[in-house]
């Protein structure tokens, strides 16, 4: 049997975990998921990890949050004065919200809080801060067309 190697384009199960165990992403609702390795689709390590794998292997990448999502910045949650959003907004927490940052790039931010005056809102990546551990099953290696 084969390795995968940049290029191929691989077929993978995988589910993702925080250091709490907690379950935060995997394909059993989506399925396997097909990716070309080299093309920057996930994480450097778990690409790494993949091309030293067979059909039929598994194995768990840690992931610490420095080479995943980075880490929580306070500075990274801010208020945001009700006036400041279209009037037709009902800012709800957990909602996802875009802003345009003074460089013009987008950026999503989380509704963490409402009050009357403000909403809190998160720049944070949901999984910044976290370690992450993937377990990542090889289904199949294709030779990219």
């Amino acid at each position: 049997m084969q390795n995968a190697k940049q290029g191929n384009i691989v077929v993978i199960d995988y589910s993702v975990h925080t250091s709490d165990g907690t379950l935060v992403g995997d394909t059993k609702e989506t399925g396997p998921q097909e990716i070309k390795l080299g093309d920057g689709a996930i994480f450097p390590q778990v690409e790494a990890k993949i091309a030293d794998m067979k059909v039929g292997d598994q194995e768990t990448v840690s992931i610490e949050c420095d080479k995943a999502f980075g880490p929580r910045r306070e500075e990274m949650v801010i208020d945001i004065p009700r006036q400041n959003l279209p009037p037709e907004a009902d800012p709800q927490p957990g909602m996802a919200l875009q802003a345009q940052q003074e460089d013009g790039s987008a950026v999503t931010l989380y509704v963490v809080a409402v009050s009357e005056d403000s909403v809190k809102a998160d720049g944070n990546h949901p999984l910044a801060g976290e370690d992450l551990a993937f377990d990542v099953t090889l289904r199949e290696i294709k030779d990219a067309a």
